[in-house]
């Protein structure tokens, strides 16, 4: 583990984020006492989407396209 000051990870800290790798952890020190680690969340995988899979969770009553004509500004 490597241990920095807090000093260094204030003036540091966007390189010191960007270069950690996953597993990896940094100890913050002030006055020779750790204050705080610094730790990389893994990232959390997703599931494939599967064609289909959201049938039966919402229905469309009516074709509504009267409600676009309050968008027709932004829509050029």
């Amino acid at each position: 583990m490597t241990q920095i000051s807090l000093t260094e990870a204030q003036q540091h800290l966007p390189e010191l984020i960007a270069n950690l790798k996953p597993g990896e952890e940094i100890q913050i020190c002030q006055n020779e006492r750790a204050i705080a680690r610094l730790i990389i969340e893994p990232r959390t995988t997703r599931k494939p989407r599967q064609p289909g899979s959201a049938i039966g969770t919402f229905t469309i009553i009516a074709d509504d396209e009267e409600h676009l004509e309050d968008f027709c500004d932004y829509m050029r």
